[in-house]
């Protein structure tokens, strides 16, 4: 997963916990990240080959949730090599690196949201989806939704400066360790139930609604079933970013109750499934339902070799565009 609340603090038994395994252990996320970063980069680049891409909201909106997925994937890979190789890390260093990953925590969890109201719009109010969701618009909301994603870390870089400030210069970097007071487990649980709740809300009443157009719907019955399977898709991953806040209680639980092959076992295994892989899934996943994107993705992912299904989407988007 991304590099987050959860992430974070899901490390703080494996920092403390090394074994002859490690590099082994190391090896699946860290080569993983590479070929997803890999991946990531010719979405993104595809993204900006085409005019039509930068100019449509679901687009624009699927480019800044890649990015943000991108950098996820890199803060986590780094937090977990750190953590697994106990690595210490300046204190100044290890506080920009858990804000920057709280803020796009948040900001993730937002713009699943974001999409989701997008597709409301264009199923639910067709006739104005046009009007409101022009590319102005949608830039100005992924700007509140970082203002938004940004309240959380500022918060705690107050908190960190205002109350605690007697950590070492030199620690491992997990949130739990660098963010020991109370008043920070606190601020996490009211964030993380405000954020959820309503993230949740929005999501499910965006799929309720889409749902009940599927059914009345008489013309483009297929392009409301194909929005509906999306904020379904959002809504899974809301489910896999709440899971993952989850794993740090049942981590600590295993921890005191197990043997330590069990704990490391079950810590390794939450961090590869909720951290890493849902991040590294999603975006392609997304990608690949889209029937323009993904012909002209696949053109630049085999460098050049698919021209025929290039050539199709070129036709595809002049017709469109």
């Amino acid at each position: 997963m991304s590099a987050f609340n959860g992430s974070t603090s899901n490390l703080t038994q494996i920092q403390y916990l090394v074994d002859r395994d490690a590099p082994l252990k190391t090896f699946l996320p860290v080569s993983s990240c590479v070929i997803f970063l890999y991946v990531n980069g010719v979405m993104i680049f595809t993204l900006r080959k085409k005019t039509y891409f930068q100019e449509v909201s679901r687009y624009i909106l699927f480019g800044h949730m890649l990015w943000v997925d991108t950098l996820n994937l890199l803060m986590s890979v780094v937090l977990f090599v750190c953590a697994v190789s106990r690595i210490f890390v300046m204190k100044i260093a290890c506080l920009i690196l858990l804000v920057s990953a709280t803020a796009l925590y948040q900001v993730s969890i937002i713009n699943l949201a974001l999409m989701s109201l997008e597709r409301y719009v264009a199923i639910c109010i067709p006739l104005r989806h046009a009007e409101i969701t022009t590319c102005g618009r949608t830039n100005m909301a992924i700007g509140v939704v970082w203002m938004i994603g940004w309240i959380k870390s500022l918060c705690e870089i107050i908190i960190f400066y205002s109350v605690d400030t007697n950590a070492a210069m030199y620690l491992f970097c997990s949130k739990t360790t660098f963010f020991r007071l109370q008043v920070h487990k606190q601020l996490d649980i009211a964030f993380a139930c405000v954020f959820f709740i309503s993230v949740c809300f929005i999501i499910i009443f965006t799929y309720a609604s889409i749902a009940a157009v599927a059914k009345t719907a008489s013309g483009d019955k297929m392009s409301a079933k194909k929005a509906n399977k999306t904020v379904l898709l959002h809504l899974i991953q809301l489910g896999l970013c709440a899971a993952s806040i989850l794993v740090g209680v049942i981590q600590e639980a295993v921890y005191v109750y197990t043997d330590y092959m069990t704990s490391m076992t079950v810590m390794y295994f939450c961090f590869v499934t909720f951290m890493i892989f849902p991040k590294c899934l999603s975006p392609l996943i997304y990608g690949m339902r889209d029937q323009a994107f993904s012909s002209l993705f696949k053109y630049y992912f085999t460098f050049g070799l698919k021209r025929k299904n290039s050539c199709n989407t070129e036709i595809h988007l002049a017709g469109g565009g």
